[in-house]
């Protein structure tokens, strides 16, 4: 299918750029909160709720809840609750995520932070322009993932810090994969589909950028174990 319709997507690049801004304005505003949120949790009284074990376990189970729920059920949500969940959990992952910035350095966070948007940004770019179809790596992608979750929860019993670095090299080649992956489907939904304004317009636009959000993050937080840097 996307070949019988690359003529139809590259043509309508221009038409694209209003749905994809959005997308990626939404993917901006929940990076924004995330960061917000993180860096208030580390700076209050709620950096104590953050480093609670049984809090965070509490916060990551809802985290995965909302994902699940804005994935599978935006079509039957409102655009307004939509947006609502999408901002929830941008807030509530930034809670979470609030416990890297104990862990590691100021600058090292800033440099995995620049890092990963320069990344993001070639990876963004080349799939929006570039002519290569990317979506036949989806089910590649897919076990890939599969198998770099299995070697990380093994990683927990075997605690090997070469198998560690290798861990973080796969995962980042695999979210700058995903980042170039997701941004073409996003793009070529978005002409199939044809949405630019309205209800449907929004709620693709938060569909499209909760994927971008976790592409960014996870790329983030590989690029951040490389480097290591932890606080003494």
């Amino acid at each position: 299918m996307f070949n019988e319709n690359r003529t139809a997507y590259y043509s309508s690049a221009i038409d694209l750029q209003p749905i994809m801004r959005q997308v990626y304005m939404w993917m901006g505003l929940g990076l924004f909160l995330s960061a917000v949120t993180a860096f208030l949790t580390v700076s209050t009284s709620l950096v104590r709720l953050a480093i609670n074990p049984a809090v965070l376990i509490v916060a990551i189970i809802a985290e995965f809840a909302l994902v699940m729920g804005i994935s599978f059920g935006m079509r039957r949500m409102s655009a307004n609750m939509a947006m609502g969940l999408f901002m929830v959990y941008a807030v509530l992952n930034g809670f979470t995520l609030s416990v890297v910035l104990l862990a590691f350095s100021g600058g090292t966070v800033a440099i995995a932070f620049l890092s990963t948007a320069g990344m993001f940004g070639a990876m963004s770019i080349f799939a929006l322009t570039g002519k290569v179809d990317l979506t036949r790596m989806g089910s590649f992608l897919g076990m890939a993932l599969i198998g770099l979750l299995i070697a990380m929860f093994l990683n927990i019993f075997f605690r090997s810090s070469a198998f560690d670095f290798l861990i973080s090299i796969a995962g980042i080649v695999l979210f700058t994969g995903l980042t170039a992956y997701d941004t073409q489907r996003i793009a070529q939904m978005a002409s199939e589909m044809r949405v630019q304004q309205g209800d449907d317009a929004i709620k693709f636009s938060i569909f499209g950028a909760l994927q971008l959000y976790l592409d960014f993050i996870n790329l983030f937080l590989f690029i951040l174990r490389l480097l290591g840097g932890r606080r003494d």
